[in-house]
């Protein structure tokens, strides 16, 4: 693996540099948020203007998916979620830093927040018997079968949301480090192009899954299952390009 800067200088161990960076990413996304807001004006200019942008953004995908009431509601934890995992995605970019969405240990909380979040909100909107029940499917005589596939595909969520995101931008960051060390690093400013592409794309697919299985867990109606089954299956095929 390729040293980073406080590795080179010796301050660090590997352990101790992917927790500088992640620190260190959620730094940049608080300074991002208290620029924004330091000297909000009617007309946004500056940092103001981007983050808005960006909310406006992730308000939009979430109304295509989760309707306009749940996207607002959501838009908090999508909209942070997304600022996070994209800044861990491009400071991996930069030689001598590391993604740390990377790393297993980041990808696996943050997915695991996702899954508890949505099954806490399924059960709050529709209760516990009737959000359960849900997994039974529309035939009775078939619930012993479709309940522990249900609860099976529920739980694979948790492995789909980590290990997309962990193996797309470990892959990028292995990519760059052999490239780095074939080439200087200025030469290669298309494939640097590719990997913000893949930062912004990873991104992107992480958030509107977090939208859809909220929207599968507080609206279970068949338009938005059936949303939600092509939304998963686009996304998937997005993750391997």
């Amino acid at each position: 693996m390729e040293e980073t800067v406080l590795q080179f200088f010796g301050f660090l161990g590997h352990h101790g540099v992917f927790v500088a960076n992640t620190l260190l990413v959620a730094l940049i996304v608080i300074v991002m948020a208290k620029m924004a807001t330091k000297n909000m004006t009617v007309v946004p200019k500056g940092m103001q203007n981007v983050m808005e942008m960006y909310l406006g953004g992730v308000l939009s995908m979430g109304k295509d998916v989760v309707g306009e009431k749940y996207a607002k509601k959501y838009l908090p934890l999508v909209a942070t979620i997304g600022l996070f995992v994209f800044v861990s995605n491009v400071i991996g970019i930069i030689p001598g830093f590391e993604s740390p969405t990377a790393n297993i240990n980041i990808t696996l909380p943050l997915a695991v927040a996702v899954f508890v979040y949505y099954n806490y909100e399924g059960i709050k909107k529709n209760g516990v018997v009737h959000y359960f029940a849900h997994f039974m499917g529309p035939v009775k005589a078939l619930a012993p079968l479709m309940f522990p596939i249900e609860i099976v595909s529920h739980i694979s969520r948790i492995i789909s949301l980590s290990f997309r995101l962990f193996g797309n931008i470990k892959g990028d960051d292995l990519f760059l480090w052999v490239l780095l060390m074939l080439v200087p690093w200025f030469i290669p400013l298309v494939p640097f192009a590719m990997l913000a592409f893949m930062a912004v794309l990873q991104t992107f697919i992480f958030m509107i899954l977090t939208y859809v299985y909220l929207a599968g867990a507080v609206l279970m109606d068949e338009e938005h299952e059936h949303k939600e089954e092509t939304i998963v299956e686009e996304m998937a095929e997005a993750a391997t390009i």
